[in-house]
């Protein structure tokens, strides 16, 4: 694979190596895109195509939010997936009750942590401590392997931060997550925090973290996370979520492998068609030059690059081959005389060196006039005329 990944020697005195696992989301914070509408059937089929991805854990939903998101749940649990299904949970009676009632066997269980989220809803420190605790008793109790997820954790106090998650495990919890619900931390303090994190759990509890992208950082933060000692990376397909979303999976997975050698499941070459279902299903598009998935990351307009096509290293960061994408020249404002020639030969169109130039000139002036690219069948109509 590493022949494919062209980042030259730059990298190298930072690559961690080893492996981290991958816990997908999108079924439950993607679907918190403004928006977004997915039905239990759509849920599965979103299921098999995260499993087919190589995703190891996938959150089918939490439960107790509809008979919609119930029914999910139950599908996706019973449908024979490799991947292990999770559910997610408040630490409340009711909603752990539900995990037990569906026989999920692993969940998250989420309660908000910080002296912001704690005074919004008017619950005291030590109340939610032992709301915690309790959650995470029922749960080993009745063989739920939980992780708890401390809501806002970036933005809790220190010592109640550590206080929580060192009880959180003492009561039963099997993982922890640290959580960046508003995008808010450096990668440096994401890095910091998971570090202290998997000091005081101990070894035996496996660490995630779980960050949103709001200051366009969720991939660095995840990096940081992985660097820290992070075991488990939580994200979604496409990077969709609340406000800015959450970290891509795809760029997570891309950024780790070819930056600094850190493997995971996650299978690239099906991770352009597993992002453009997941579009077609939720009813949103992506910016075209979104790494990994991107419509234009291997379509060439400018005739300065045209002049290089024929030698991808030159051009491109990796190999169109690793995200099984189509490399191709587009024709339009920013075309050259290569562009044409280029062009030219992939229609199978006989134009002569010297018809170039003027070829180029039309391609440009109907590049500008139309503010876009000009079609193949556009082209061939100009060569013909």
């Amino acid at each position: 694979m590493s022949e494919l990944i062209w980042t030259g020697t730059l990298n190298d005195g930072h690559r961690l190596g080893g492996s981290v696992g991958f816990y997908d989301t999108t079924l439950r914070d993607g679907e918190q895109t403004v928006g977004v509408v997915l039905d239990p059937e759509q849920k599965l089929e979103i299921a098999r195509l995260l499993d087919g991805l190589g995703i190891e854990r996938i959150e089918a939903g939490f439960p107790r939010v509809s008979e919609d998101d119930w029914r999910a749940v139950e599908l996706i649990a019973g449908a024979g997936l490799q991947a292990q299904v999770w559910g997610f949970s408040r630490a409340v009676p009711a909603d752990l009750e539900a995990l037990v009632e569906l026989g999920v066997p692993a969940s998250v269980i989420e309660s908000p942590i910080s002296d912001l989220k704690l005074n919004a809803i008017g619950v005291d420190r030590d109340t939610m401590l032992g709301r915690i605790t309790n959650a995470m008793r029922f749960a080993a109790e009745h063989g739920i392997h939980a992780a708890f997820f401390g809501v806002d954790s970036t933005r809790a106090e220190p010592d109640f931060y550590e206080r929580v998650y060192t009880s959180a495990v003492e009561a039963g919890a099997r993982e922890v997550v640290v959580v960046d619900t508003l995008g808010i931390a450096s990668p440096e303090a994401v890095e910091e925090l998971v570090g202290k994190t998997v000091e005081w759990v101990g070894p035996g509890v496996p660490v995630h973290f779980h960050g949103h992208n709001d200051f366009g950082l969720a991939t660095a933060s995840a990096v940081a996370a992985v660097r820290a000692g992070a075991t488990w990376i939580q994200g979604t397909i496409n990077g969709m979520g609340e406000r800015a979303g959450n970290a891509n999976l795809g760029e997570v997975a891309m950024t780790l492998r070819a930056l600094y050698g850190v493997e995971s499941n996650l299978r690239l070459d099906r991770v352009r068609e597993v992002s453009a279902r997941v579009q077609e299903l939720s009813g949103y598009a992506l910016e075209p030059w979104k790494p990994v998935t991107g419509a234009t990351l291997f379509r060439r307009e400018s005739g300065a690059v045209a002049s290089q096509f024929h030698d991808p290293p030159s051009i491109e960061p990796f190999s169109s081959e690793l995200v099984h994408a189509q490399r191709a020249i587009v024709l339009g404002k920013k075309s050259g005389l290569d562009s044409i020639r280029i062009k030219a030969d992939e229609l199978g169109l006989d134009v002569p060196e010297e018809r170039r130039a003027e070829l180029l000139a039309k391609v440009k002036e109907l590049g500008a006039r139309k503010r876009g690219l000009v079609s193949d069948d556009e082209f061939r109509e100009l060569v013909a005329g």
